[in-house]
This record gives structure tokens, C-alpha cells and sequence, in this order.
């Protein structure tokens, strides 16, 4: 059973790495916080019982489904939207891309010039942007295994799928990512 603390600290340590991830699915900042915190509130309301060590693939079940289910929603309230908006009840909305307004954290890890900083910035929103490019489960499977750092086993539990197609999802993540890097000149 994990303790308040574990849970908390648990919750502390993943926060920033499934809004991203959220918001990389969602496409908007708001919904996808919205998200991350009820997928937060879920796991701590009916998993606390659960051992520490079961947690990561517990939450990342719910985050994908929550996310999955904000979606559905998002198309039905868009197709009643598209429906009436035929009828001459469009309401203006920015479409601006989320992804445009963060910003790359310093984690320490930075190169100590300011050259190499914003060329390490920028390499960072191109492969944030090709990321965001990729099919919906070629990102998910990518994000769980190199970004929250899941084996293939708890990725597949995850993403209630067979091992098989994730090790396929990932691969076909990373020759769209380095041939999309590629092509845009960048050696990583």
C-alpha cells in the first residue's frame, strides 16, 4: 500500500512530464491540465491502496484513458458545433497552437552560452513539434517508453495493447522522428 507520501511525492515527480504528454494529445493547455489533474484525483481516490510500485502504470492507464475520453467528447461537441454553426452561430475561437508558448525548462543540463542555448531551444521545439506531428498511438507508445520511461510490458498494459505493437508503434516513432529531423538538417 502506498503512503500519502509516496503517492505525493509520485504525483510531485511525473506532474510536468504527462501535461506535456497530455497536451501533446489534446492540443489545448487548458484541457489538457484539466486532464492531468482529474487523472491525478482518480488515482488517488481509487488506487491509494495499490503498492507505490504499481502506480506509474495504474496512472498512465487512466491519463490515456481520460485523455481518450476527452477526446470522444471533443468530437461529438464539434460535430453538434459544425452542425449548427450551418446555421449562422459560429462563435470566433483563436486556433493557436500550445505548443508555440512553452517554453524549454533549464534543467541544468543546458549548454552554458546563449548560443547554444537558443540552438538547443530551438532544436527542442522542432522535435516537440514533430512529436506532436506523429499518429495518435505512435506518440502515446513513444512518450510512455522514453518519456516516462515504462518497459514494453507496463506500455502495453497501458495502452491495452500486445508488446508486439508497441515495440512496432515505437519503432515506426523514431525513423518518422529521425527522418523528419533529418530532412530539417538536424544531427542528433
Amino acid at each position: 500500500m502506498a503512503s500519502r507520501i509516496e503517492l505525493s511525492d509520485f504525483l510531485a515527480g511525473v506532474e510536468r512530464r504527462v501535461f506535456r504528454q497530455a497536451l501533446f494529445a489534446l492540443r489545448n493547455e487548458e484541457t489538457a491540465l484539466d486532464v492531468v489533474q482529474d487523472s491525478m484525483l482518480r488515482l488517488a481516490e481509487k488506487y491509494s491502496h495499490r503498492p507505490a510500485e504499481e502506480l506509474p502504470m495504474l496512472f498512465q492507464r487512466i491519463l490515456q484513458n481520460a485523455i481518450r475520453d476527452q477526446m470522444r467528447r471533443a468530437k461529438v461537441r464539434s460535430l453538434w458545433t459544425t452542425v449548427l454553426s450551418a446555421f449562422g452561430h459560429n462563435e470566433d475561437g483563436e486556433d493557436a497552437d500550445p505548443l508555440d508558448s512553452l517554453a524549454v525548462e533549464d534543467t541544468g543540463l543546458l549548454p552554458g552560452s546563449p548560443h547554444e542555448r537558443l540552438e538547443q531551444a530551438q532544436i527542442m521545439r522542432v522535435i516537440e513539434e514533430e512529436i506532436a506531428r506523429l499518429p495518435a498511438r505512435q506518440r502515446e507508445a513513444f512518450l510512455m517508453r522514453y518519456w516516462e520511461e515504462l518497459d514494453i510490458a507496463e506500455t502495453a498494459a497501458a495502452m491495452g495493447c500486445s508488446e508486439g505493437s508497441v515495440k512496432t508503434h515505437c519503432s515506426r516513432a523514431t525513423h518518422a522522428l529521425a527522418a523528419a529531423l533529418r530532412a530539417k538538417g538536424i544531427q542528433l
